[in-house]
């Protein structure tokens, strides 16, 4: 049974894992996106190859996978890492060239006369890169970067395997200790979703901040209302028209 006390000193901790975890592979992620992303724009072809090559490796293999092989294989080759670390650094990796194809989506979509206004200006490649493209394509990054984000959040269970102690690890050892499954992963459940909930909070408010930066503030109310303000705001401009008729 399901107590504050089994809660307070398993899932509270496990909690912590969860965001650290996720922190740190987010960062990791965001690194590895950006800089395969640009380099897969790049107009040298060996360039372009190596970054490509990067994205369909790490696109092709399994996180899981990938997680295990450091773990366990990489010692063979006199390096050993932590659980932790080895689970931040697949996840890392993994999503990292997930978040790449979003980059280089991004900058292929930014018109083609701005970067030659740049050329014009005799701005370099890395100078159009970080005052004309970026600048303009980062607020369309931004929301398949917070699906992505929530898919690495929820990818943290994979941790559990290898032994981190996450949220999804502590459910186990007190499904093992209880003999409940209903409550306890229902409980986990609802725990993903909250942190779930509370990063797609930040992402938006991330993507009003940068919308508002090139003056593209998206309007903050919702579907329904935008619906009901633009048939008013037509139908006091049918009764204008049909007053100045009369």
């Amino acid at each position: 049974m399901m107590t504050s006390g089994m809660f307070s000193n398993w899932f509270l901790p496990g909690i912590w894992v969860t965001i650290q975890v996720t922190f740190f592979s987010a960062a990791l992620a965001a690194g590895v996106a950006f800089t395969i992303g640009t380099l897969r724009t790049s107009n040298i072809w060996i360039v372009r190859f190596l970054s490509g090559a990067y994205f369909e490796i790490f696109r092709g293999t399994s996180a899981l996978v990938l997680m295990f092989w450091m773990f366990f294989a990489l010692p063979l080759f006199g390096w050993q890492l932590v659980p932790m670390w080895a689970g931040v650094s697949a996840l890392g990796l993994t999503y990292g060239a997930y978040g790449s194809e979003i980059v280089r989506g991004a900058l292929a979509a930014v018109p083609a006369a701005q970067r030659e206004a740049g050329i014009a200006l005799s701005f370099t490649k890395m100078q159009r890169l970080r005052r004309i493209e970026l600048p303009q394509a980062w607020p369309e990054m931004v929301p398949p970067f917070n699906n992505l984000l929530i898919e690495l959040m929820k990818g943290t269970a994979l941790v559990s395997v290898i032994t981190v102690a996450d949220m999804t690890f502590a459910g186990n050892l007190v499904r093992l200790g209880d003999n409940e499954s209903a409550p306890i992963y229902t409980l986990l459940l609802v725990l993903y979703f909250v942190l779930a909930f509370a990063l797609t909070r930040g992402m938006r408010a991330l993507e009003r901040h940068a919308k508002a930066g090139i003056g593209q503030e998206p309007p903050k109310r919702g579907f329904i209302t935008r619906k009901l303000s633009a048939r008013g705001e037509s139908a006091q401009a049918d009764s204008q028209v049909a007053g100045g008729m009369g």
